[in-house]
């Protein structure tokens, strides 16, 4: 299957909150001019990602540190994709406040599932503004995490802004501008 420039999105979802953050960064990116095709992985084969050469990925994270039910069914069939050349970033929905031992441990899941496949990860996102107690996607010393992290629990009114920061975050690092 060739690669386009168009940009894959591909979220799971139970409350439609992971889709909405996703219809956002879509629109973000059409400001700057550049297509983003959203799959909820519920209704695709995943083997679609091989399309892109740009990956979006968008996992909630339910409870304590619980995988969303379509990413933790595609865990393996994600394993198995040969993603090498590809450029994947994240974004993770959580409660930092309700579960701030386990927020966006999803996100942090789903990287770990990444990182063998070859593919380039980008998108990290500072932790500051945040307040949780631990999360597996946070690095070390906790200053950053794998990705963008949103929690439409307790700070929906910082959502708009964090997506559009990161957008130009992932613009800038794509050198999207240049082609």
């Amino acid at each position: 299957m060739e690669a386009t420039h168009t940009i894959g999105l591909f979220y799971g979802t139970d409350t439609s909150n992971t889709e909405m953050v996703g219809q956002k960064i879509q629109q973000q990116f059409a400001e700057l001019d550049r297509v983003v095709e959203r799959h909820n992985i519920s209704d695709v084969d995943l083997s679609l990602m091989l399309k892109y050469d740009f990956l979006i990925l968008g996992i909630p994270t339910w409870d304590f540190g619980g995988i969303q039910s379509d990413w933790e069914d595609a865990g393996d069939a994600l394993t198995e994709l040969n993603l090498s050349g590809k450029t994947i970033a994240l974004y993770g929905l959580g409660d930092q406040f309700g579960y701030g031992d386990y927020f966006v441990d999803a996100m942090g899941w789903l990287y770990e599932q990444l990182r063998p496949t070859g593919a380039k990860l980008i998108g990290l996102w500072p932790t500051k503004g945040y307040d949780f107690e631990a999360s597996l996607a946070a690095n070390k010393d906790k200053s950053e995490f794998v990705g963008l992290a949103i929690d439409e629990d307790q700070q929906f009114d910082l959502t708009d802004q964090r997506v559009e920061q990161w957008v130009l975050q992932l613009y800038a690092e794509l050198a999207l501008a240049a082609t």
